[in-house]
C-alpha cells in the first residue's frame, strides 16, 4: 500500500461517519445534457464525489472507471458474468457455474450441414478438472477493497455506496503518488482493469479516457441521474484509441436516445482500414507468426483453434472449422453468448471434436482473442448456410443466469471489432445483418425448435449499435417500424432465469425486446410460433422468442389502433404497446416485399436449385414450417442468389461451391430472418 494512502486510510478510520444500512433509495427527475447543466450532487452523484474526496482520486476517473465497469449501475446486488458487483464491479471469488466447460453454441449441431450432422458425442463438455487448469481464476478485488475500505465483502455485493467507496479505496492503492490531475491517473486505471495482458489493460484505460474526454450523462438502473463532465484538455497516451488513426470519438457514450438524430452516418477512418494480420493465412498464424485480425484500438490475441484430423481408419473426422483456399464473401456478424465463462475458452477452441466460432469477448475487461481467421468458416450458428457466410463472436455472459449482466468494456470492446469488421468485408452495419444468434433461422422444420436463443432480450443492441455510430433513428412517417424501447425503463416480465424454478418472474431488468399479443391489449395471448411450438402457446420464459421483436429489428405496419401496433409476423398479426408518450418504436423506411398469392413457402437456407449441383451432392430445399400470403407484408434485408459450398473434406482443395440462378429475398418473417424465393413476392419500396 502507498505511504500516502495509509495515512486517508487513518484519517478515514478517525472521522469516517458511519455508512446506512441500507442503500439509499431517492430517485431524481431526468435532466437533458447540455453545456451549462448541472447534475444535482445527490444520489449516486454525491456517493462518487464524497468517494472521491475520501481517498483522492480525481472525481472523473472514478466516475469514467465505473462507467466502464457497469455504466454506473447497481443491478440489484446481482453479479455480472465475470463476477464482479456494484457501480465499481468488484470481483468476488470465481463463480461456481464457471466450472461448467461448456460453451453454449456447443449444444445442438452448430456445423448446421444436413450433409453432414455432427454427432452429440462431438460436443461432450469437457471434465472440471480440465478446465481448472485451462486457465487462472481472475483475482477476487472485493476482498481486498472491503478491507481498505473497513466494510464486509456481503455489504460491497449489495450496498452502492459502500460499494463505490470501496473502489475509490482500491482504485486508489494503485496510484503511485497523490495527485489532482487525471492524466496522472492512467496506471492505476489500466490495473484496475484486472487484466495481466498490458496491452489489454492500457485498452481498458484508453477507453476510460475516452469517456472522460467526451463526458456522459445517464440514468441508472435504480433511477439516480449521474454525470461525468467532459474532460477536454486530456492528453493522449501512446498506443490508446485517442492517438489512432483508425479510432474515432465515440459520441454519447451512455447510447441514450437524445440529440440521435443530429450524429453524421460517415464512418472517417473506418471505410480502409488498416487491418492487424490482413492477407491472413491460416497455416501460418496457426503457427503465431500472424497476429489477429483487429483495428489497431484492441488489444487483440491470436488464440488458435484446432483444425485436426481424429479417429481411426475408416472413421476419420477433422475439426473444428473449414479452411478456404479461396475469398469468401461475409454477409453476415453473429453476436452470441458463451453461457459459460471465459476461463474455459483456451481448452475448448483447441479440441479438434468441439465446435468453433472467430472471436471471444472477455467481459471484465473487453479483451478479445481470435480463433478463426475471418476467411475460414467457423461452425457456431447452427444453419450451415450463415456459417458459410457469417462471422461468429462470442461475448462471456449468460442470457439470464440469475440475471447476470455485461459490462461496458465488452459492449465497446465489441462495438470496435464489428465495425472494423463490418468495413473490411463490406457488412451493412443494421440488424438484417447484424444478427443475434437467436434471429438466425432453423435449417428444416426437424432443428426449428432447437435453434438457439443467444444473446436474448437483455443484450442492448441499441446502446450497441450508437456505440457503432449507426442508431436507430426514426425516419418519416413510413409503412415499417423499427422496434426501439428504451432499455433503460423498459422491463417486460419474463421467466425463467432461475432454472430451479423456471416459472418464477425474473428479476426486473431492462429488456431489448417488446412482446407481441394476438389482439391489442395486454391480456390477449401471446402470438403463437409454430415451428417453435406447434399448437401450443408461446410463453415468456426469456428463452421462448416465439411472441417476441427485437430492438432495431424492421417490421412491416399491419394496422394501429390507439396505442398499439400491429405488425406482419409469421404470416399473422402481432400487436405491440406503442403509447406516442413512451414508443416502443420509431416509424421506418425501407423496401417492403408481399407475397404473389397464398401459401408461399418460406425456407431456412438459400440454396440453389436442383439442376445447378453438378460436382456436390444435391441439397433438398425443405421448406420452414411457416407460410406467407396475399395481403401481408414484410421487411426486405437483402436480395442473395442460391449457393451451398460442400466442405466434407479436411483439404480445402477439395470443396466445392454450387451456385444456381435461384434467387431469394431475406424478410424480417419473425424474430428470426429467413428467405423466400425471389419470384414469389412483388418488390413494393415503399418509404
Amino acid at each position: 500500500m502507498q505511504l500516502w494512502l495509509a495515512v486517508v486510510l487513518v484519517a478515514t478510520a478517525l472521522t469516517a461517519p458511519a455508512l446506512p444500512a441500507d442503500p439509499r433509495a431517492d430517485l431524481l427527475s431526468a435532466r437533458p445534457a447540455g453545456p451549462g447543466r448541472e447534475v444535482a450532487a445527490t444520489g449516486r452523484q454525491s456517493d462518487f464525489a464524497a468517494a472521491a474526496r475520501e481517498y483522492g482520486v480525481p472525481e472523473s476517473v472514478l466516475l469514467g472507471v465505473a462507467y466502464l465497469q457497469s455504466r454506473w449501475d447497481a443491478n440489484g446486488g446481482r453479479p455480472s458474468t465475470a463476477g464482479g458487483y456494484g457501480p465499481m464491479h468488484l470481483v468476488d471469488t470465481f463463480p461456481a457455474e464457471a466450472l461448467d466447460g461448456t460453451v453454449g453454441d456447443a449444444l445442438g449441431d452448430a456445423r448446421g450441414d444436413e450433409a453432414r450432422p455432427m454427432p452429440p458425442a462431438r460436443v461432450e463438455p469437457l471434465a472440471s478438472s480440465a478446465l481448472r487448469l485451462a486457465q487462472d481464476a481472475p483475482a477476487a478485488t472485493l476482498p481486498q477493497a472491503g478491507r481498505l475500505a473497513g466494510v464486509a465483502p456481503a455489504r460491497l455485493r449489495t450496498d452502492p455506496v459502500a460499494n463505490i467507496r470501496a473502489g475509490a479505496a482500491l482504485l486508489a492503492s494503485y496510484q503511485e503518488r497523490p495527485s489532482a490531475d487525471p492524466a496522472d491517473w492512467y496506471d492505476a486505471v489500466a490495473r484496475y482493469s484486472g487484466s495481466e495482458d498490458p496491452a489489454t489493460a492500457r485498452g481498458f484505460a484508453d477507453e476510460v479516457f475516452t469517456v472522460m474526454r467526451e463526458g456522459v450523462e445517464r440514468r441508472t438502473d435504480d433511477g439516480h441521474l449521474v454525470r461525468l463532465d467532459p474532460v477536454p484538455d486530456l492528453p493522449p497516451f501512446v498506443g490508446s484509441s485517442e492517438s489512432d488513426p483508425e479510432s474515432e470519438p465515440w459520441g454519447e457514450p451512455d447510447g441514450s436516445f437524445a440529440g440521435w438524430d443530429t450524429p453524421s452516418d460517415e464512418q472517417p477512418g473506418w471505410d480502409t482500414p488498416g487491418v492487424t494480420g490482413e492477407g491472413h493465412d491460416s497455416a501460418k498464424a496457426e503457427s503465431g507468426a500472424d497476429l489477429a485480425e483487429c483495428p489497431t484500438a484492441l488489444a487483440c490475441e491470436w488464440m488458435p483453434a484446432a483444425h485436426k484430423r481424429f479417429g481411426k481408419k475408416k472413421h476419420r473426422d477433422y475439426g473444428n472449422h473449414d479452411r478456404l483456399s479461396r475469398t469468401r464473401s461475409v454477409d453476415y456478424i453473429v453476436i452470441h453468448d458463451t453461457e459459460g465463462t471465459y476461463r474455459g475458452i483456451p481448452s475448448l477452441v483447441r479440441n479438434p471434436k468441439y465446435v468453433s466460432w472467430h472471436y471471444t469477448i472477455r467481459s471484465r475487461d473487453g479483451h478479445v482473442a481470435q480463433h478463426v481467421a475471418t476467411n475460414d468458416i467457423a461452425w457456431h450458428a447452427g444453419n450451415w448456410d450463415v456459417n458459410t457466410r457469417s462471422i461468429g463472436i462470442e461475448h462471456e455472459g449468460y442470457l439470464a443466469k440469475g440475471g447476470a449482466w455485461y459490462t461496458e468494456a465488452m459492449y465497446r470492446a465489441s462495438a470496435r471489432l464489428v465495425r472494423f469488421l463490418a468495413a473490411k468485408h463490406d457488412i451493412p452495419l443494421d440488424r438484417a445483418h447484424i444478427l443475434g444468434h437467436d434471429n438466425v433461422p432453423g435449417t428444416t422444420p426437424a432443428t426449428v425448435a432447437g435453434m438457439h436463443e443467444d444473446p436474448g432480450p437483455y443484450w442492448d443492441w441499441a446502446h450497441y449499435f450508437h456505440l457503432m455510430h449507426r442508431p436507430f433513428k426514426a425516419a418519416g412517417n413510413g409503412e415499417s417500424v423499427i422496434i426501439r424501447p428504451s432499455y433503460a425503463t423498459h422491463r417486460p416480465r419474463f421467466t425463467g432465469c432461475d432454472t430451479a424454478k423456471p416459472a418464477k418472474a425474473c428479476p426486473p431488468h431492462g429488456a431489448s425486446a417488446v412482446l407481441l399479443h394476438t389482439a391489442p391489449k395486454k391480456s390477449a395471448p401471446l402470438v403463437r410460433d409454430v415451428g417453435k411450438h406447434g399448437n401450443k402457446p408461446s410463453t415468456r420464459s426469456v428463452y421462448d422468442h416465439g411472441a417476441r421483436a427485437s430492438t432495431g429489428q424492421r417490421y412491416a405496419v399491419a394496422e394501429r389502433e390507439g396505442d398499439w401496433t400491429a405488425i406482419w409476423y409469421l404470416g399473422q398479426k402481432a400487436w405491440f404497446h406503442n403509447p406516442a408518450s413512451d414508443p416502443t418504436a420509431v416509424p421506418a423506411e425501407g423496401p417492403l416485399v408481399t407475397p404473389r398469392r397464398d401459401d408461399v413457402k418460406v425456407y431456412g437456407r438459400a440454396y440453389p436449385e436442383k439442376s445447378a449441383y453438378k460436382l456436390a451432392a444435391h441439397q433438398p430445399l425443405r421448406p420452414l414450417p411457416y407460410t406467407i400470403g396475399t395481403g401481408q407484408t414484410y421487411s426486405l434485408g437483402d436480395t442473395v442468389t442460391g449457393s451451398y459450398y460442400a466442405a466434407n473434406a479436411f483439404k480445402p482443395s477439395r470443396h466445392v461451391t454450387t451456385t444456381g440462378r435461384l434467387r431469394y429475398h431475406q424478410i424480417q418473417l419473425g424474430h428470426r430472418v429467413m428467405f423466400v424465393k425471389a419470384r414469389d413476392m412483388r418488390l413494393l419500396d415503399r418509404k
